[in-house]
């Protein structure tokens, strides 16, 4: 399953990256996560006198890996994707989709790219997930739209134009 991951993926563009599970702590500081998913995260830890924490999420190491250098318009989109495996102090009774977990190994990805590419970028992760489901032979399947959750990163004119991109 994940040879095939991996291929369809790659033949999509990605780049695949494999990153760290635990992480100076003030990483996710940096990337704006610790505010929003605080009471989601496993509480840091003091190793070497140094503050680390068990990654919640790839978001962040994702970001870091798009902001190692500059980029030229040409070279958007970037797409980056890892099959990671994140750690979520979920308070009990929380339940996410069909499990209680607080350790799990996602399909992660995240693109980077120009406003005028949103939509045929939504259209392909959509086309990409569909492609994955049909090798299992999932073929009676519901698709649910998230909007933008009361706690958010990024700016609301972004995210209004991503889900009016998903508009016919």
């Amino acid at each position: 399953m994940e040879d095939l991951w991996k291929k369809i993926h790659i033949e999509s563009g990605y780049n695949l990256l494999y990153t760290p599970h635990v992480a100076k702590a003030n990483l996710w500081q940096i990337s704006g996560h610790l505010d929003y998913y605080k009471e989601n995260m496993y509480d840091q830890m003091n190793v070497e006198d140094e503050l680390y924490q068990l990654r919640p999420m790839n978001c962040p190491y994702h970001i870091l890996v798009y902001k190692k250098k500059h980029h030229s318009y040409h070279e958007f989109p970037i797409q980056v994707a890892e099959l990671g495996t994140v750690y979520r102090y979920e308070l009990s009774g929380s339940l996410h989709g069909l499990f209680h977990v607080r350790g799990f190994t996602q399909d992660d990805a995240h693109i980077f790219c120009l406003e005028d590419q949103i939509k045929d970028e939504i259209k392909g992760v959509l086309d990409l997930t569909e492609e994955l489901l049909l090798q299992f032979d999932f073929s009676k399947y519901e698709v649910n739209l998230s909007t933008r959750p009361e706690k958010a990163v990024g700016d609301d004119d972004i995210w209004v134009k991503a889900t009016s991109a998903l508009t016919p």
